[in-house]
């Protein structure tokens, strides 16, 4: 079992910058590769950013390419999303989950593939 709580959330305007971090404990976070996804009401919950658990290379999708970036602390049993340049199409909560896959450089994409999430912080960013 794995615990996820997201901080860092807040209102901000266009163009700013927020930090997200999710942190984790329970099993091992290190065989976890670990993703941001966001929801806006009405709408369905899309993957932002995913990190395989020992790092490299990871994905983003289309619209925050060069804006955001995810990264993780295994030490620290930490995940984070920074947010740049942000926009307000980017309002959403920001959900951190978790999934168990110990392949070298392996993340999922589907929302249904992640065994555990975290309970969201919302972004709102103004125009």
């Amino acid at each position: 079992q794995v615990q996820l709580v997201e901080s860092g959330g807040g209102l901000v305007q266009a163009g700013g910058s927020l930090r997200l971090s999710c942190a984790a404990s329970g099993r091992s976070f290190s065989t976890y590769s670990m993703a941001w996804f966001r929801r806006v009401p009405g709408k369905e919950r899309e993957i932002v950013a995913a990190i395989s658990w020992s790092g490299g290379v990871p994905y983003y999708t289309d619209s925050v390419k060069g804006r955001f970036t995810i990264s993780r602390n295994n030490a620290k049993n930490t995940v984070y999303l920074q947010l740049n340049s942000l926009r307000p199409e980017d309002t959403a909560v920001y959900y951190c989950a978790a999934d168990y896959c110990i392949e070298y450089g392996c993340y999922v994409l589907g929302d249904h593939e992640y065994d555990f999430w975290g309970q969201g912080t919302q972004v709102t960013v103004s125009s």
